[in-house]
């Protein structure tokens, strides 16, 4: 297991052949609460957290770390990010909702979303979110508008298409100039979006966002977005409020990935900003980050049941898992990999190499393509580490399965933070 400890929480362990995490058997929890079960390492999250705070507050004081929910908007993680004294980016009205009821002051609500549609932003103006980040020209009159008819001035952003491609999936890059995201600087467009809302009454242009993508494993992508920034800024009038570097980081999801450190992410992010506006002789703004996968992701692990194994002679061995697609998507969406712990056999070397299926009605529900495992067979569980962003938060009822569980465990105790969804839920919509 050792060729797994980047992939794995800090406090994973084998006790008894058992795979342990936070001091918490996972075989016993598995037992416990059935499965698929999504299990967190409360300690990891808060220490991640505060990783991020002290990370950007030591290098630029008065910058702001901002959680973005999407990546897995249960409450409990909400209420931790409130707590440790991050604010909170939201990308629906479910997530602002959400954001609410954890409790985020709604000066710390920063409010996403590519297609806003007239409900949100009346939610969003009822709730008296703090920032908007501004994606579309329609946007741009609908925000004016309500604004307006309620005698309010509503502080934006404008989220800016830097034109940056970096090295990752392309549905998960946002940066490059072809994108459903942002305002492009081609045409003029970024700033007459910008000119737009300093003429609009009820909005107050505060400054500019930028997003390159996502699980990002080199940092060289900042220094060119935020030169980019810095000359498009000089360009409409120089000095800006607040400029949002979005987020980005990656996880180490396999063995042979290794991401930069938080530290290094802070550290490239500020001195490219810094030194991409000394070279346009323009003030500082004020720093926000977005961090999301990189918060969340290596705390939490998803486990699984084998149901039987099935052999394909000459072909290939396919086990088949309790879950699937509809509780990890991201395998079938976009080819993400992940390894596989076998948590009842932990110490066991791999001898073989397997397909991990989900048990969903499509080819395409597989979990892990070329699995290194020891032998398995039914009733073994297998872990999945590194699966705490974009899992819980992408989860569906394809084939009428209930969404799993979720527990937090720290120092050798767990408690469920959300309970697995019943037969009942699944129909208790339908009239």
């Amino acid at each position: 297991m050792s060729a797994l400890a980047h992939v794995l929480p800090p406090s994973a362990t084998i006790e008894d052949d058992h795979l342990c995490v936070g001091g918490c058997d996972l075989v016993r929890l598995a037992d416990e609460h059935g499965t698929p079960l999504v299990v967190y390492d409360e300690g990891l999250l808060r220490a991640t957290m505060r990783s991020y705070r002290d990370a950007f507050a030591t290098r630029e004081p008065g910058s702001e770390v901002l959680y973005a929910s999407k990546a897995y908007f249960g409450l409990a993680v909400l209420r931790m990010a409130a707590e440790e004294g991050l604010s909170v980016d939201v990308a629906s009205g479910g997530e602002l909702y959400a954001a609410t009821k954890a409790g985020f002051p709604p000066a710390r609500i920063y409010m996403h979303g590519n297609n806003k549609d007239a409900r949100e932003i009346e939610e969003l103006m009822s709730v008296g979110v703090g920032t908007v980040i501004v994606d579309g020209f329609d946007e741009i009159s609908l925000l004016a508008d309500r604004a307006t008819s309620r005698g309010i001035t509503q502080r934006v952003l404008v989220r800016v298409t830097p034109g940056v491609e970096p090295d990752t999936h392309e549905f998960i890059s946002t940066g490059q100039v072809d994108s459903k995201f942002g305002f492009p600087l081609a045409d003029g467009l970024a700033a007459q979006a910008v000119n737009e809302i300093r003429a609009a009454g009820g909005l107050e242009f505060a400054g500019l966002h930028a997003h390159i993508g996502s699980q990002l494993l080199a940092l060289d992508g900042f220094a060119s977005a935020a030169h980019v920034m810095a000359d498009f800024a000089r360009g409409i009038g120089g000095e800006i409020q607040v400029l949002d570097m979005g987020g980005g980081l990656g996880i180490a999801h396999t063995r042979d990935q290794v991401p930069p450190s938080i530290d290094s992410y802070a550290g490239a992010v500020v001195g490219a900003v810094t030194k991409a506006w000394q070279d346009a002789g323009l003030p500082m703004p004020k720093l926000l980050v977005e961090p999301g996968r990189s918060m969340v992701g290596r705390a939490g692990l998803t486990i699984y049941r084998v149901g039987g194994v099935k052999q394909v002679p000459g072909v290939r061995t396919y086990v088949g898992v309790d879950g699937g697609m509809s509780d990890l998507l991201r395998p079938m969406l976009y080819g993400a990999q992940y390894e596989v712990v076998v948590a009842n056999r932990a110490a066991e070397e791999p001898n073989g190499t397997v397909r991990i299926v989900g048990k969903h009605c499509e080819s395409g529900d597989i979990l892990v393509r070329e699995a290194q495992v020891p032998q398995v067979g039914a009733g073994d569980l297998l872990c999945l580490p590194a699966t705490g962003a974009y899992g819980v938060s992408m989860s569906s009822n394809y084939n009428g399965v209930t969404r799993p569980a979720v527990v937090f465990v720290d120092q050798g105790k767990s408690r469920v933070v959300t309970r697995r969804e019943t037969y009942a839920e699944l129909v208790s919509r339908d009239l």
